[in-house]
């Protein structure tokens, strides 16, 4: 008789790094603490305990602890189809629980991998809107431990230099405020909203300055060309900077010590960039993408009409005027990730799910 295999089953089919994989990454060792989770990884992400086919092959039969059924949590439809393989074809007792992010309708296929399966979780009430049914809003959250301000933070000390070793901060911008943006450098992100809207808004505060972190693919390297020559055009070269695609503890080290964080995308499916900004302590600025309007009102920072510059410059003008708000926004927006939105929380609901299903 082999032996039996984890309750649960998490599945990563995805040999890239993505925002899928890094979610995956974050939350299986905190889900680990109180159910057995196995990892069946494409990905490389690290992790203990990662299981092959041969092991669900073989294993897939014996008798789980925990209940009748085991549990397969998929995040992509190609994990959707393995799953059912060996509930439908192989009759392996799983219960498949797939996450949903997507802001907009699923496909016709996914539609009706959907249909299949026993539990679908959506990340907001924005993307549960666009599912026939659902099972539960479980939002995404943020290691408030990792994500966090440093212990000597204070106002004044953003003016302060940031030396970190591979990364190169041109001097102009060690002794000015800095508004950051995190994420990819391309279309989707607004990356060209925020640029156009910082051209006109910075030369009225000397005080301030920006830096813009993020892998740009190939693919939208013109695009970066052209924000580039509209930057230098504009004679703001060293105050709004592109740092590069960066290591998470130097990104980290920018979230510290930006006082303002702009989230501008035209769309996304959750958005965990203001979220990580609140946690380190940092107010922010977003569009109505993403599950940002359930999350940011004016005690942590404010918001603009999704693909607007003239919005989104006048929302810039309004908070670069007063920074010892921004500050206390930023005080609010750390109680309120550490209140409602860590990513213990999220593992916690994710794992009270699973025991429903395997009962």
């Amino acid at each position: 008789m082999p032996v039996g295999l984890p309750d649960v089953v998490v599945t990563n089919f995805h040999r890239r790094y993505t925002g899928v994989s890094a979610t995956v990454r974050a939350l299986v060792p905190l889900q680990r603490q109180s159910l057995p989770i196995g990892l069946l990884d494409w990905g490389r992400l690290g992790l203990a305990s990662r299981l092959r086919w041969w092991d669900l092959l073989w294993r897939g039969w014996s008798r789980p602890s925990g209940g009748r059924y085991r549990v397969w949590h998929a995040r992509r439809d190609v994990e959707i189809v393995a799953g059912l393989l060996l509930k439908k074809l192989f009759r392996q007792p799983w219960k498949i629980v797939f996450t949903s992010a997507a802001p907009k309708p699923p496909g016709a296929w996914l539609a009706a991998l959907l249909r299949h399966c026993d539990a679908v979780i959506a990340t907001s009430a924005r993307s549960a809107q666009f599912l026939s049914s659902f099972t539960e809003i479980i939002q995404h959250g943020v290691d408030i431990d990792v994500y966090s301000p440093p212990p000597d933070d204070a106002l004044e000390r953003l003016h302060e230099p940031l030396n970190l070793p591979g990364l190169s901060v041109p001097p102009s911008l060690q002794n000015l405020y800095w508004i950051g943006a995190f994420g990819r450098i391309r279309p989707s992100k607004g990356t060209d909203l925020l640029v156009e809207a910082l051209i006109q808004v910075l030369p009225d505060f000397p005080a301030f300055a920006a830096v813009m972190t993020g892998l740009c693919q190939s693919k939208d390297a013109g695009f970066q060309r052209e924000l580039q020559d509209k930057i230098d055009a504009a004679d703001l070269t060293d105050r709004i900077v592109f740092l590069g695609d960066l290591d998470r503890e130097t990104v980290l080290a920018c979230y510290r010590r930006v006082l303002l964080c702009v989230a501008a995308s035209r769309t996304e499916g959750f958005g965990l960039t203001p979220l990580e900004a609140m946690a380190c302590g940092r107010a922010v600025l977003v569009s109505g993408a993403g599950v940002w309007p359930q999350v940011v009102d004016s005690e942590v920072g404010s918001s603009f009409e999704t693909g607007s510059v003239a919005s989104l410059a006048t929302a810039l003008r309004g908070l670069l005027q007063n920074p010892p708000l921004l500050w206390q926004q930023g005080r609010r927006g750390r109680e309120r990730a550490v209140a409602c939105h860590s990513l213990q929380g999220e593992a916690d609901r994710i794992n009270q799910l699973y025991r429903r299903l395997m009962a």
